[in-house]
């Protein structure tokens, strides 16, 4: 190359910063970089020009003795000694700069031309992290559910275990079912948040399960069989002891709720809740009226003194 006028190269005027020249350069090495355009001579040969301006320009005392002598601050020789364009690149100097680095990776990690290509470096694939409203009888007892979720710009559908007794908010993970990892790295896993579903007669309290079992109050008074709700299998008639009042607990043992660390059963938890007509027959009126009047005492008495 003989006596180029470096700026001209790069496009830029005299007055250009040290970012103006860089981002000249860059853009310049993107467009005509051999690997982008094989077997073109003519922008290889342009690519060297460009180059050959980044190494005085991009150097600060280069730059100086250029601006104050020409081509003439080092006997018009080419920074490169008429040689490869690309030695002198990654060294210490002021200019010098790590291609990889400007090209920003459009290469695949590599230079072109019949220069050797460095590895991928390995890296581990991100995580994916969602959320999963599971049905209550899955959460309790345990099962597989099913659910969709975005993996590499590809919606998948992903099956995952759920363990009984899950408690909401408790993250499952997905071993391998992340993004791709790069390099031939492993892929990330997939973080699987659990909520639970609301059921419209069981609530969860620990690993005991509470059902409410609405009585009359004849019922409550003299005693009954009821039947109960389990969950997941038949029902059972529950015998409600003479006198039973309003909130008292009746206990099934072992029909709760398996703690997956010690494997034992909670227990479920009948709630009494005493319910009163809100019309009533003029018999049915009489005879609470009649009660009524034999009551001892009320259930109030002594309460709050």
């Amino acid at each position: 190359m003989s006596n180029p006028d470096y700026y001209h190269v790069l496009g830029v005027s005299r007055s250009a910063t040290q970012d103006e020249l860089r981002k000249a350069y860059k853009k310049l090495a993107r467009e005509l970089h051999p690997d982008k355009r094989p077997g073109d001579k003519q922008a290889a040969a342009r690519f060297a020009e460009v180059t050959e301006a980044w190494e005085v320009l991009g150097n600060p005392e280069k730059k100086k003795q250029y601006d104050q002598f020409g081509q003439t601050f080092r006997g018009g020789q080419s920074p490169f000694g008429g040689g490869n364009p690309f030695q002198g690149f990654g060294g210490g100097g002021g200019g010098q700069v790590d291609l990889e680095d400007l090209l920003g990776g459009m290469f695949g990690g590599g230079f072109g031309g019949g220069g050797r290509r460095s590895q991928q470096r390995p890296r581990k694939g991100s995580n994916i992290t969602t959320e999963v409203t599971v049905p209550f009888t899955v959460a309790a007892q345990g099962g597989e559910y099913s659910f969709s979720v975005e993996q590499s710009g590809t919606e998948s559908q992903i099956t995952v275990r759920i363990p009984a007794g899950v408690s909401s908010g408790q993250t499952i993970r997905l071993t391998g079912q992340g993004e791709p990892g790069a390099g031939g790295a492993p892929s990330g896993d997939l973080m699987v948040t659990v909520r639970i579903a609301p059921h419209p007669w069981f609530r969860r309290e620990g690993w005991n399960l509470l059902v409410d079992v609405p009585l009359t109050p004849s019922e409550a008074a003299l005693g009954a069989r009821v039947e109960v709700p389990l969950l997941g299998d038949d029902p059972v008639m529950l015998t409600i002891p003479p006198g039973t009042s309003g909130g008292a607990r009746l206990r099934l043992r072992g029909k709760g709720v398996r703690n997956p660390k010690s494997s034992a059963p909670g227990d479920q938890i009948v709630v009494i809740r005493i319910t009163v007509p809100k019309e009533l027959s003029d018999e049915q009126r009489a005879l609470y009226e009649q009660l009524q009047a034999t009551a001892n005492e009320s259930p109030r008495t002594g309460l709050w003194s």
